[in-house]
């Protein structure tokens, strides 16, 4: 999320955001960094204090916000480590668990070039909505050190990172047992610094691996419409599968054997169900509420307890730590299960991906084919409306609207109306609406699945309808 004002920095989602030069500008870094020492001063005021690793993405100028970051830190008096190389923001997480009390990395994720800012990191996983709101308290009224003359040590992380991927991932030691090629779209992001290290096969080929901070001119998000590079790769080289990551490679997408991009509502339910067949899972499955029924089939199925999350994969880490949860997904293709860490990796799901192909000796397609037959098939669809001015309180408009409901809509029965995070709309058979206002930004997220194109479209509609978006 971005923020015009120095004085207030909000860490959403997940971190903060802003356009380089206008709201992230070194002073709103070393104001960010002192906010975060200060914090730590307090929170630790009797006991020793954390040691601080920051790393950084491609990005444009990445590096040096990092190092600034890592100046000011150092310059209260804390233990800082700067990576001395771009890295992955999971090795970062990575590194929350191994030695280093709290990570910062620099990193805007998916959005466009222009873009840059801060994810906190805590326990191996983004730091809790209560930590993160905490600092931004203290960002508020942060005075930053000087930091002439302080030096920070670097490290390079990135044989840490690896050796952790490797220890999680059966397909690191099979690669080359691939029924076929596989195209990898790295999409210009960090992931492509472990290219070599974690995808180092013949049968591999790989897309946008160079480093460039404009990203070819599109933003890194692994979504449909930025990803027909892959899409062409994957029908012209015959390859049994498709893989793209994001810009700091926390995020996946999947594109099948025939070139059709894969919803994260049809790539969970694939790893859900491969999960399922390597023996029994325990625990709950849980996703964001802004993903679909396939999933929710399948736990039923498997009688697993199933439950959904408001958006943002912190909730999804949160529930992790203090539940037995045996895998997570949330919509923007961020995928967790039981054995890692509580956060989303795109290599780490690239290389599950890998061997569920291996292993069953399927193309996904095949695999995808044989969920459609037995838990129906999946026709998801976003839609963002802009609206004249942004709707700051998400639940009064939920509650709002779920007070004017039919008792049917698309001659279906109402059967679960949820107010987590916006509101989810469940039809008897499944079909669902989302609805959830940004709260920052005059827009109106929609999301629908239903068994077609031409359904989930009636669906979206409906919904804009229903929320009066004139």
């Amino acid at each position: 999320m971005s923020s015009h004002q120095t004085s207030h920095i909000s860490f959403g989602t997940d971190g903060f955001r802003g356009i380089i030069a206008r709201d992230f500008t070194y002073d709103v870094v070393r104001k960010t960094a002192q906010g975060m020492a200060d914090y730590i001063s307090y929170k630790y005021m009797r006991t020793e204090k954390p040691s601080v690793v920051v790393g950084y993405d491609r990005r444009f100028m990445s590096e040096r916000f990092a190092r600034t970051a890592a100046e000011t830190l150092a310059a209260n008096g804390l233990t800082v480590t700067l990576s001395s190389t771009p890295l992955p923001t999971p090795a970062i997480s990575l590194l929350t668990v191994k030695g280093y009390g709290l990570g910062v990395m620099i990193t805007a994720s998916h959005n466009n070039h222009y873009y840059n800012g801060i994810k906190v990191k805590q326990g191996g996983r983004s730091a809790p909505p209560s930590v993160t709101a905490e600092i931004e308290n203290y960002i508020v009224k942060a005075v930053p050190m000087r930091t002439a003359g302080v030096h920070v040590p670097t490290k390079d992380f990135l044989p840490a990172y690896v050796e952790y991927i490797n220890s999680k991932a059966a397909a690191s030691k099979m690669l080359g047992k691939l029924p076929g090629p596989v195209v990898i779209d790295f999409m210009h992001g960090v992931g492509a610094e472990t290219s070599g290290a974690l995808f180092n096969s013949k049968n591999i080929s790989k897309l946008r691996e160079r480093h460039d901070p404009l990203f070819g001119g599109m933003a890194p998000e692994p979504v449909e419409k930025n990803l027909q590079g892959l899409v062409a790769a994957v029908k012209k080289g015959k390859a049994v599968l498709g893989l793209a990551m994001d810009g700091d490679a926390d995020r996946f997408a999947l594109v099948s054997d025939k070139g059709q991009y894969m919803t994260p509502c049809q790539t969970a339910p694939l790893l859900l169900s491969y999960l399922l067949s390597k023996g029994p899972l325990k625990g709950k499955i849980i996703q964001a509420v802004s993903m679909g029924y396939l999933t929710k089939r399948i736990a039923r199925a498997a009688g697993i307890t199933f439950e959904e999350t408001p958006v943002g994969f912190k909730y999804i880490a949160e529930k992790m730590l203090s539940e037995d949860i045996a895998f997570g997904a949330e919509e923007s293709g961020g995928y967790a299960w039981k054995g890692n860490l509580p956060e989303r990796d795109g290599a780490l799901t690239a290389l599950l991906a890998i061997e569920m192909v291996i292993k069953t000796g399927k193309p996904v397609s095949a695999l995808y084919s044989e969920i459609e037959k037995k838990y129906g098939k999946s026709c998801f669809v976003r839609r963002d409306f802009s609206l004249e001015k942004p709707i700051p309180n998400k639940h009064s408009f939920a509650v709002k609207i779920k007070k004017k409901l039919p008792k049917t809509l698309l001659g279906r029965k109402i059967t679960e109306t949820n107010t987590i995070d916006g509101l989810k709309i469940v039809l008897d058979n499944d079909w669902w609406v989302l609805m959830r206002p940004s709260g920052t930004e005059p827009l109106l997220r929609t999301y629908a699945e239903t068994d077609s194109q031409e359904n989930t479209k009636k669906f979206l509609d409906l919904a804009f309808k229903l929320a009066d978006c004139r």
